[in-house]
């Protein structure tokens, strides 16, 4: 059975003030995400969800449709705000989604064999879909999740500090906590920073392991999330700012008992778009990659 590709494709964009994801950057037009499902197609994966707005279903098909068309199985889910709610009610102040282990759920019926969850907006490298593919073949089991992990290093933008999810991890590579750091950047001597809540400065290792939101999951994740999603809410049902994340997931797994998370190394280089400065560098870095042969000048010709 071969795996599938989850794309967390709903978000808002509030800080990059437009639809980031359909936004060209390809010598042929092509998005960001157009390069993660050719590098997830070239790798062995079958078919691809987008979890989406509904409000941009019909625009977004009609982007996506007439590339894939034979080349990949696609399927369409739409994150809403009343999903898998249990016994509690959207609070009427609430307005945005719940957040993306909360997007992942809204996956479940269309989605029954190992996958992988990666943002879409996000230029992961060909290196990390293979080791996600190698990964969710043989060894994705109930026990057995993992996340890739990136040097911190090369993830960095140069138009402002980032948020990462530094990955702390045993003597075999098994996630023991992420530590979201909100202000990392390098700072004027060159050394990567972080400063937290109260301005103290700290400095992290170029090559620690970040999260950058990809992570491969056995199917029965769903029925955990579901009973994940549930305590959360009971907890913060009436905060309206309170959001669902994956690690909430994953560390509620690995702190339980329920089973383990590799985290898998990649040499490859990250880049996105966290600020509208970043847009000309992550083209400029598509195109380089285009010039080396990495991909063709037109991806779905």
């Amino acid at each position: 059975m071969k795996p599938t590709l989850v794309i967390l494709a709903a978000g808002m964009a509030s800080r990059y003030g437009s639809m980031k994801q359909i936004q060209s950057f390809g010598p042929s037009g092509e998005t960001i995400m157009d390069y993660s499902i050719y590098d997830a197609i070239r790798a062995g994966f079958g078919k691809v969800v987008f979890i989406i707005r509904e409000d941009f279903a019909e625009n977004f098909k009609s982007i996506f449709e007439p590339k894939l068309k034979g080349k990949i199985e696609t399927d369409y889910v739409y994150q809403s705000l009343d999903a898998y709610m249990g016994k509690h009610t959207v609070p009427a102040e609430r307005k945005k989604p719940w957040g993306t282990a909360h997007a992942v759920l809204c996956a479940k019926d269309a989605v029954k064999e190992p996958f992988a969850v990666i943002n879409a907006d996000d230029f992961y490298g060909k290196d990390s879909f293979k080791k996600a593919y190698d990964f969710l073949t043989k060894e994705a089991n109930d026990r057995t999740y993992c996340i890739i992990g990136y040097e911190l290093k090369k993830t960095l933008s140069e138009n402002g500090s980032v948020s990462r999810g530094v990955c702390e991890v045993d003597e075999n590579n098994n996630l023991t906590a992420i530590n979201e750091r909100t202000k990392i950047y390098r700072n004027e001597q060159g050394k990567i920073t972080y400063e937290d809540d109260n301005g103290g400065l700290h400095e992290v290792s170029e090559d620690s392991p970040v999260s950058m939101n990809f992570w491969a999951f056995a199917p029965n994740v769903f029925g955990l999330i579901e009973e994940s999603f549930q305590k959360f809410l009971d907890e913060n049902i009436n905060n309206p700012k309170a959001e669902f994340f994956i690690p909430i997931l994953g560390d509620e797994f690995i702190k339980s008992g329920k089973g383990v998370i590799k985290v898998i190394p990649t040499s490859a280089q990250w880049f996105g778009v966290t600020y509208k400065e970043d847009a000309p560098v992550v083209l400029a870095d598509i195109n380089k990659q285009v010039e080396a042969g990495e991909y063709p000048k037109n991806l779905w010709a």
